[in-house]
């Protein structure tokens, strides 16, 4: 005999909602979805409920409750939307942020077992704190000041340096577009940015790789100002937006700064000159994207917010632009999965692996792949023996 489950209409609904799936796509993989949801007397057999479950990302038991499940972010929600709160979170998010606290416990154990220090600069700063000295003290042991950054070929590679240089410093730096390893479930950019989770062992900072390279080095900075902060936050951290909290101001401000010093820049930027040839210009002394140093030109009263809004949109469609006519490929896996994962993180569970401290099953579920060849690979790859 066949079993047929009950769910309540509203269960459908948010499960529908949670996963961002537009409703046409489930109804072509459920034809009875629409009868599911409508007539008591349809209901899906247990087969069928739990590939709508997997199609929507829910966990089978929640769509067996009475009502549909409160979930709440287990960090500070600073996105907005023109000034007011975003919805609910999606799947894709809420397994995201899962997943990296799942790293940081992982590492918290690791650091402790193995004699780690606490990392000494976490929640040393107050929202009280002058923003420039904030910002100079993290320049200053991040060692990315403008004499380091003049090794660097372009702004692209100034946000790879100052991830490592965060990562040498101690803290665990993830950038990834997808959802764990899942290349079919891509983040999106526009529900968050990136976020923080303060820890004095294991402070771990994600950024939404899916998010374009320009936005991801500022979204990099303001999540840092966090960690130095002491507060976890998930952010739409941009330069193209007012924030409307004191900290997600303050960490704009020390994030600015950062990337471009104020008084450095008034001294290089030339009034005389088009606008557009010195964001290009001063985007090559700084090694920041132009759309930051846009930004520094309004917050040093060089233009009126309307004017910047304007500038700043056109700015933003040239340099996605630039994006599509110059975009390469996913990358190899073996580069890009300590960067998702953290090199630090993942350099820290393949030697816990050899050493006989953490399970290989565990540690491939921690780095997102099953096979043992590929662990093994990973590992010469990064020169973890």
């Amino acid at each position: 005999m066949v079993t047929r489950v009950s769910v309540s209409p509203e269960l459908y609904s948010w499960a529908i909602a949670r996963s961002r799936t537009s409703p046409d796509a489930l109804a072509s993989k459920f034809p009875k979805l629409e009868l599911w949801m409508t007539s008591p007397d349809q209901m899906p057999t247990l087969k069928q409920l739990e590939k709508f479950a997997n199609a929507t990302h829910a966990p089978l038991g929640y769509l067996l409750l009475a009502e549909p499940p409160s979930e709440e972010l287990p960090v500070a929600d600073y996105r907005t939307i023109a000034n007011t709160p975003m919805g609910n979170p999606s799947a894709n998010l809420l397994e995201t942020i899962y997943l990296c606290e799942q790293r940081q416990d992982w590492y918290r154990d690791y650091a402790r077992t193995n004699g780690e220090a606490p990392i000494p600069f976490v929640g040393t700063v107050t929202e009280s704190s002058d923003p420039v000295f904030a910002a100079e003290s993290m320049r200053e042991l991040l060692g990315f000041g403008l004499a380091e950054r003049s090794r660097f070929g372009s702004w692209t590679d100034a946000i790879a340096r100052l991830s490592e240089s965060a990562e040498d410093a101690g803290l665990l730096v993830m950038i990834s577009g997808v959802v764990g390893s899942d290349n079919h479930r891509p983040l999106d950019p526009e529900e968050f940015r990136g976020f923080s989770l303060v820890d004095e062992y294991a402070p771990t900072i994600f950024i939404n790789g899916a998010d374009t390279k320009a936005a991801q080095i500022f979204t990099l900075a303001h999540e840092l100002a966090h960690i130095w902060l002491g507060k976890p936050s998930l952010d739409d951290a941009s330069v193209a937006f007012r924030s409307s909290t004191g900290t997600e101001r303050w960490c704009n401000q020390v994030a600015a700064e950062l990337l471009v010093p104020m008084s450095a820049f008034l001294e290089q930027f030339d009034v005389r000159a088009q606008l557009t040839d010195e964001l290009r210009r001063l985007a090559r002394i700084f090694r920041v994207s132009t759309l930051v140093i846009l930004r520094r030109v309004f917050d040093g009263d060089r233009m009126t917010w309307d004017e910047y809004e304007a500038a700043y949109r056109r700015e933003l469609r040239r340099v996605m632009r630039y994006a599509e006519e110059h975009g390469g490929s996913g990358g190899n896996f073996y580069n890009t999965t300590p960067v998702r994962a953290s090199k630090r993180f993942t350099r820290a569970v393949i030697e816990s692996a050899h050493e006989g401290q953490t399970m290989y099953v565990e540690a491939t579920r921690l780095l997102g792949f099953k096979k043992l060849k590929t662990f093994d690979q990973l590992g010469e790859r990064l020169g973890v023996g």
